[in-house]
């Protein structure tokens, strides 16, 4: 009982650290608070369920092995966790709500553009620092804590956490028959009338619309022709291919 209300406040710990991390990032590239993320709360729980699964994975491999586990064990479980999540997280939401929210595709060694080699290293960094570093100083000051107040402050977290969800899941529906019911052929339109629609919503829906400036909007319209500008790019680099090998061949 004890561990897994531990494991639930490292899970809200380190979504309240990913959202000041991606809200300092975005000050600086755009000079300007942006409250990142699909809650209206400061948490994003992407990082939280990243850090919390790296370590109840390390835990249990610990266990199972009976030794303490080293640096590299937990940078390739961070490595691989995180990337499955990102991937996950990235193709659930895309299919949901025909968005992607973002977009590795320029990036080298990328998997469809949902996870890419930098990122997936930073993860292996990011999840030793926090196994090996951070979560032995947070869990020493939860010793300090009854577990009794330690409960109490998981399920108000959690209730919270909750209501937000709905609040957020709301907004997104509003996204998602906002983006189906367009007419326009490129991402772009389709971002502008989001947003205008948006903007004309409550607090909760202008927040979201200055949340993520970058989002790509794809409706089938929109991946239909993408897929028919990628193939029309793939059959003249074909013909060009073939020309130039005719063209090498001796006479």
């Amino acid at each position: 009982m004890e561990y897994f209300v531990n494991l639930l406040l490292l899970f809200f710990f380190y979504s309240f650290v990913g959202w000041c991390i991606e809200v300092t990032l975005k000050f600086f590239q755009y000079h300007r608070f942006i409250n990142r993320g699909f809650f209206t709360g400061p948490w994003l729980p992407i990082y939280g369920s990243g850090c919390a699964l790296i370590t109840f994975a390390v835990d249990k491999l610990s266990m199972l092995s009976r030794y303490e586990s080293s640096f590299g064990s937990v940078f390739a479980v961070s490595f691989i966790l995180c990337g499955v999540l990102e991937y996950s997280a990235s193709y659930f939401m895309e299919k949901r709500f025909h968005a992607r929210w973002w977009d590795y595709s320029q990036k080298p060694m990328n998997l469809h553009g949902r996870v890419w080699i930098g990122n997936l290293m930073l993860f292996g960094l990011g999840g030793m620092m926090v196994y090996k570093i951070t979560n032995p100083m947070i869990l020493r000051l939860f010793i300090k804590i009854s577990i009794l107040t330690r409960t109490y402050v998981a399920l108000g977290l959690s209730a919270l956490f909750v209501t937000d969800y709905i609040i957020s899941h709301f907004v997104l529906k509003l996204v998602k028959d906002s983006v189906e019911k367009s007419e326009a052929d490129n991402t772009e339109e389709i971002g502008k009338e989001v947003r205008r629609m948006l903007s004309d919503r409550s607090l909760f829906a202008r927040r979201f619309a200055n949340a993520y400036p970058e989002v790509i909007y794809r409706t089938e319209k929109v991946k239909k022709r993408l897929e028919a500008i990628r193939a029309e790019a793939e059959r003249m680099m074909k013909e060009a291919e073939i020309k130039l090998k005719s063209k090498r061949q001796p006479k």
